[in-house]
């Protein structure tokens, strides 16, 4: 397989301790966190790598097969399950701790009871796209999100029943999962299945809950407040601990994580923390230079055109850009590109004009293609 060891992705040794991965797991997360490289596809599968690491390794039992097996143990071309242990396999077994514990059941291995439903179940995680306007990205703000999603029932609890009082299951004795016994040429073998008169759960509910049908939880519309802090851009995720779907059988409930979409603005162009505008200005303001109000984020600012400036000059005004996220003054730029606009209705006293100061000049272009156009006109004839 050409998957790197999981110890390497890690950064840690085969002796490493389970505080130690964690740590290290902890540190390397947040270096390659796609939130802090939006549209970095390396940063991207570095994190999936380490989260794929992070899940074998941090489990004792998926730990112990891979240090015996390697990837091979998570393999189901090989065998084994897909990276859980819980992949099919081709020859009509489980995946592979079941087959692990089957050859071996005749020899006293019980197999692995990963598949009990009966366990504390973590809610699902939840993403949405919320809509900012550039200033409330720039600047923060709080905004009421409406939500759907799984809520542990009012009614009873979350247990799923009207006394609020479970049953064990008398079949799997509380356990959620039935064993299945069958004969083969490798011996006796053992399979776990999830127990046909629980679901798996471990209990029965002999009294449902006429709110939520005995389930325990149910859909239900929320409203969240979210601070977005200032600086977030497009791409980038907030998230609500624990305001995802609802545990189930005591399990913890999901996150809620909301994606920033920015909407498009009618004046500035953000990019990172700057942000561009074009403005136009007339000739004899780019000649003789002037000073002019242009928006900025903050409202409006006097803006220096120096004399001489070309069209097309883009003029830098120094930390009146987007905050940076995460620091208390830090700015970015804004940038303003300066264009001239040229008048297409004329009355004859102002073309009159403008023929008087044609004469007076010599046009570059004309009289002496090898003159620099960014030096302008030449001087005046006597």
């Amino acid at each position: 397989m050409d998957k790197r060891d999981y110890y390497e992705v890690l950064g840690v040794s085969k002796t490493a301790s389970a505080d130690d991965i964690k740590k290290a797991y902890r540190q390397k997360a947040k270096e390659y966190h796609p939130d802090l490289h939006p549209g970095d596809k390396e940063c991207e599968e570095k994190f999936k790598e380490l989260n794929e690491a992070n899940e074998i390794l941090s489990d004792p039992d998926k730990r112990a097969k891979y240090d015996q097996f390697g990837h091979a143990a998570f393999d189901p071309t090989q065998g084994g399950g897909a990276y859980g242990g819980g992949g099919a396999y081709s020859g009509g077994f489980g995946g592979f701790e079941d087959i692990f514990g089957s050859i071996f059941s005749g020899f006293g291995f019980s197999g692995s009871n990963s598949n009990r439903r009966s366990a504390a179940q973590r809610g699902d995680d939840i993403k949405l796209y919320v809509e900012l306007t550039l200033e409330e990205a720039a600047f923060g703000c709080s905004k009421e999100i409406g939500v759907t999603k799984t809520v542990k029932c009012d009614q009873c609890g979350g247990t799923g029943s009207k006394s609020k009082a479970r049953a064990k299951c008398t079949v799997c004795n509380g356990s959620g999962v039935q064993r299945r016994v069958t004969n083969s040429f490798l011996g006796q073998m053992v399979r776990e299945v999830a127990c046909e008169n629980c679901g798996g759960r471990g209990f029965v509910i002999n009294d449902p809950c006429g709110t939520c049908g005995g389930r325990g939880i149910l859909k239900r519309s929320v409203k969240i407040t979210a601070d977005f802090p200032k600086g977030i851009n497009e791409g980038q995720s907030l998230r609500k601990s624990g305001q995802g779907d609802a545990g189930i059988n005591g399990g913890p409930d999901g996150d809620l994580y909301l994606s920033v979409r920015i909407k498009k603005h009618k004046t500035f162009v953000r990019k990172d923390y700057d942000i561009y505008q074009s403005i136009f200005l007339t000739y004899p303001q780019l000649v003789l230079g002037t000073t002019i109000k242009v928006p900025g984020l903050d409202g409006m600012i006097d803006l220096v055109i120096p004399e001489g400036t070309q069209s097309g000059k883009e003029i830098r005004v120094a930390g009146k850009g987007v905050p940076v996220l995460n620091t208390k003054s830090n700015r970015g730029d804004m940038y303003v590109t300066v264009n001239v606009t040229i008048p297409t209705k004329l009355n004859e006293q102002q073309k009159q004009v403008l023929r008087q100061f044609d004469d007076m000049t010599d046009r570059i272009l004309s009289t002496d293609q090898s003159a620099d156009p960014k030096k302008g006109f030449k001087k005046f004839k006597k």
